[in-house]
């Protein structure tokens, strides 16, 4: 039976596509709504108009989608709590606004930001943290309608800021952190809750959104605690109970031990990213539950429905969670392994066909040289893109052979294993592993050559690398005539030496 008291909410903004940040807190949520058999939103937070991009929205959906979420309600699934989008919550807010101004609790603010400025330069030079100053401080009701009047008529648009009560503190039981707590005094003063052109800020419509939508938990990032007490100042305005708040811990980057920011372009932070390097949904999906939350043992390879089953709210961890690029192509490779060919199949073609390696619309032939080529490196690819790199040798002529791979073939049996090999591979009535295989061991039988000093040769002369897959398979796809010719490229290179 459906626990209906437990709803969370997933609401991002749609100024870009999905972080892995974002699709860890959509994730964490899911899995507790999931687990509790609650109710899983998605709300879209689009009242910062001057960020907000074209398809932000349509892309957060369909990325959410590609990971393997599914959701209760939202812009696309419409319910008894809507409108899931802030900008069509404008009527729903305007009461509530009026309610806090009408009680005290709000008023409107005239100063312009060169004031604001200016007064957070004398701040500074007091050695003061920067704040907002009460611009009524000490005058009458009357003085203040008169300053307003003023105000208006010089035609200054106000902001609505909400008066922060003074000396008190706001304090809750964190689900990730534990006892939090802070100063109202230590915030920055009176906070802004409707801007200049009527929009509420975030931390007010948040604060409306989930009450009104009966959200009873809220998991976020670590970024969020100090905007908590903010929020539980204006639940408290109304006289309305809070939901329970976990702040996941912040996710760092392995080579930098810093957090991960969105302008630090070594790491490939959004989902977008990944889905067009070939990644699996799954094998994602699996590497972010685990930054910042732990199963119970040592297994770390769980489907979607696992993760929901066990999902413990209690083993989210405190420690900041490191991003392994290492690790997330350990797991990738891990389920690139176990996938059924077709899909992979599907995927690398796309990767070999962007790269212009296989054509557009590819003839059956094709088709099949290429399923055989994936195949062939199916246990190696931690995710579909690699293809390209690791199949060079298909696509484009070797340079010569150089370094450690010259020197291993740099001695009197090479020359003899390769005219053998060439000679014998251009008479086979059927070019492929089965007779190739057969070959390099008629080979071996006859010149006594075996081991290292047979196969090596063979596979630098053919694809110039001294490690690879299988080599009568590769040798196979590379095919006959394209053989021959790095073979007598090859000889001829170590005549010359």
């Amino acid at each position: 039976m459906a626990n209906d008291s437990i709803r969370v909410r997933y609401a991002p903004s749609p100024t870009g596509h999905l972080h892995i940040g974002n699709a860890r807190t959509a994730l964490f949520n899911y899995l507790f709504a999931r687990h509790y058999k609650g109710k899983f939103i998605i709300r879209i937070e689009d009242t910062d108009t001057k960020r907000n991009v074209a398809d932000g929205e349509k892309s957060q959906l369909d990325n959410l989608r590609w990971l393997g979420l599914d959701w209760d309600e939202g812009p696309d699934k419409p319910g008894e709590y809507g409108p899931y989008r802030q900008s069509e919550r404008f009527d729903i807010y305007k009461p509530y606004i009026q309610q806090l101004l009408d009680e005290g609790k709000a008023y409107k603010s005239y100063r312009t930001e060169e004031e604001l400025e200016a007064d957070r330069e004398a701040q500074r030079a007091r050695h003061e943290m920067p704040h907002y100053e009460y611009e009524y401080a000490g005058m009458s009701d009357d003085e203040i309608k008169t300053k307003m009047a003023e105000s208006e008529a010089k035609g200054l648009k106000p902001v609505i800021r909400f008066h922060v009560p003074e000396h008190k503190t706001y304090a809750w039981d964190d689900m990730v952190k534990g006892k939090v707590s802070f100063d109202s005094d230590t915030i920055g003063g009176d906070f802004v809750i409707v801007k200049a052109d009527g929009i509420p800020t975030y931390n007010f419509a948040v604060v409306l959104d989930d009450h009104l939508m009966k959200i009873s938990h809220v998991f976020r990032g670590d970024d969020h605690v100090a905007n908590t007490p903010k929020q539980l100042m204006i639940y408290e305005a109304f006289g309305w109970d809070a939901p329970k708040f976990g702040h996941m811990s912040l996710i760092i980057s392995k080579d930098t031990g810093k957090k991960l920011s969105k302008r630090d372009e070594t790491v490939l932070q959004f989902i977008e990213q990944y889905r067009k390097l070939g990644y699996l949904p799954d094998a994602l999906l699996n590497f972010i539950i685990l930054l910042g939350w732990s199963p119970v043992g040592e297994d770390e390879i769980y489907s979607l429905k696992e993760f929901v089953k066990m999902y413990d709210e209690k083993r989210l961890s405190k420690s900041p969670a490191t991003f392994d690029k290492k690790k997330l192509e350990w797991i990738n490779n891990q389920y690139v392994k176990s996938s059924d060919e077709d899909v992979v199949v599907d995927l690398a073609l796309q990767q070999l066909i962007e790269a212009g390696n296989v054509p557009e619309n590819p003839d059956a032939k094709t088709l099949e040289w290429a399923r055989q080529l994936i195949n062939l490196y199916k246990q190696q690819m931690s995710y579909m893109a690699q293809i390209n790199d690791m199949a060079s040798v298909f696509f484009e002529e070797p340079e010569e052979v150089s370094g450690d791979a010259l020197e291993e073939i740099s001695n009197d049996t090479a020359p003899v294993v390769l005219k053998e090999f060439s000679e014998r591979i251009k008479k086979l009535p059927i070019f492929d592993k089965v007779q190739i295989l057969a070959t390099i061991k008629a080979i071996q039988k006859d010149t006594g050559i075996k081991g290292r000093k047979l196969w090596m040769p063979i596979r630098i002369a053919v694809t110039h690398e001294m490690h690879g897959p299988e080599l009568p398979e590769s040798i196979e796809l590379v095919g006959r005539d394209k053989t021959l010719e790095h073979v007598a490229q090859t000889l001829a290179q170590l005549n010359e030496n």
